[in-house]
């Protein structure tokens, strides 16, 4: 069970259709924020199938994995980065995926990992690392910052994502105004009284897809209000 045989199990899944409209889904064409990415088209469910008879591979196999430049390579390889977080040697895998974050190079391959690694990791420890990730250059580096609290918020813990989130309400792209919105809504199954307050305090600054994310599970009354930068009714109704 080599990284050969896992390369050869998942080009026997693959579906060209289903690679054409990934190519489109994921924004590939030039000046899009996956621009030169390519897909062979195979399902989550398979890769992950895959990935999990492959936990043994070496993180060499993995470098190897994330330096490909078939996106289902490097899904698969952070699957089994996952898997392998749980196993073996946290802190190694936490160290090598921050070295390897040119590579988490899509939304969806920052959202499979980023809370299960780095997340997870930083739970008992200093944070410091995610508000200097909020602050690169590099839009899946912020992304992975603010997606990171997923594990703080599974715990109760909301300072970080309320922190991250105020660090990047003035971010331009698209993709941190939903990761934003996404954690700000999460937060707020935990402490709607808490999302409430960071939303009205933030509201001039607040991306409107942003907004509009975090504020989804509320009622229709409330969401048209608080869309409106209404936040006098404390009410949910």
């Amino acid at each position: 069970m080599t990284l050969a045989d896992l390369k050869k199990e998942l080009a026997a899944v693959a579906d060209p259709e289903r690679a054409r409209s990934s190519a489109w889904f994921f924004k590939t064409k030039k000046g899009q924020y996956g621009y030169g990415d390519r897909f062979i088209g195979i399902t989550v469910p398979a890769q992950r199938k895959i990935a999990r008879r492959y936990t043994h591979l070496p993180l060499s196999d993995i470098e190897k994995l994330l330096a490909s430049p078939i996106h289902e390579h490097r899904f698969t390889g952070l699957e089994i980065l996952v898997a392998q977080y749980g196993q073996g040697d946290q802190q190694a895998i936490f160290d090598f995926y921050l070295r390897s974050t040119a590579r988490v190079n899509n939304w969806d391959l920052v959202d499979t990992s980023a809370p299960y690694i780095v997340g997870k990791h930083l739970l008992s420890r200093r944070r410091g690392v995610l508000h200097r990730l909020a602050k690169s250059r590099n839009l899946w580096e912020r992304r992975i910052a603010i997606v990171a609290t997923l594990a703080f918020i599974r715990q109760g813990d909301l300072e970080d994502t309320f922190a991250i989130a105020g660090r990047l309400l003035k971010d331009e792209h698209d993709l941190i105004h939903k990761a934003v919105g996404w954690m700000l809504r999460e937060a707020g199954k935990r402490s709607s009284e808490a999302l409430l307050d960071f939303l009205q305090q933030h509201y001039s600054d607040l991306p409107r897809t942003a907004l509009r994310y975090a504020i989804e599970r509320f009622p229709p009354a409330q969401r048209k209000r608080l869309l409106a930068g209404d936040f006098s009714a404390s009410s949910n109704k």
